[in-house]
């Protein structure tokens, strides 16, 4: 677990102490602290619709289940690895909703003057062209590795492998996205 942040910030610890003597700020400020890692993991992770829904399931399904929580990990590798399960079942339900049903939906486009804007997209759309192009488990681990700043150790843990494998995901996904950008 975090011990005090720079600046003297209350660690995780602390704070969910104090949320279990009945303190809710400090859940408040548990939220405030994870929920933008926790949006940006989903986004890159390919969900695109409910993202704020799926980070409030994950900090609902945390705060129930606090008393398990044996604080082996970070609390932040904890609901990375919550949001990553509840992920997974929003798949299999959505691929099962799609057997049943066919929905057709359309993307919305943008249009951009500024030529900044363009060349900005045009290079954030190769990268992310690039990256959804990796196995599944290459992208988590990425993505984790890459945008959260995660250790291998960490990633081993939210995805449910080795660290080893979690080094070699990483580097081969590294190796991926290279070659495809300099196609």
């Amino acid at each position: 677990m975090t011990s005090s942040s720079p600046g003297g910030a209350t660690s995780d610890r602390e704070l969910i102490e104090r949320w279990k003597a009945g303190d809710s700020r400090a859940a408040t400020l548990l939220v405030e602290r994870h929920a933008g890692a926790l949006a940006r993991f989903a986004a890159s992770a390919g969900e695109r619709d409910e993202i704020d829904e799926l980070v409030q399931d994950v900090f609902v399904r945390a705060f129930s289940s606090l008393d398990s929580f044996r604080g082996e990990s970070s609390l932040r590798t904890w609901l990375f690895t919550i949001e990553r399960r509840l992920m997974l079942d929003r798949r299999r339900s959505e691929r099962r909703q799609k057997a049943t049903v066919s929905v057709e939906a359309a993307d919305a486009v943008t249009e951009f003057d500024a030529l900044d804007s363009l060349l900005a997209e045009e290079a954030e759309s190769r990268v992310r062209k690039a990256v959804d192009s990796l196995s599944p488990t290459q992208r988590e681990v990425f993505t984790l590795r890459v945008e959260q700043g995660l250790s291998y150790k960490e990633i081993a843990e939210v995805a449910g492998t080795t660290e080893g494998a979690a080094r070699v995901h990483y580097h081969n996904a590294m190796r991926a996205v290279k070659e495809s950008l300099n196609d």
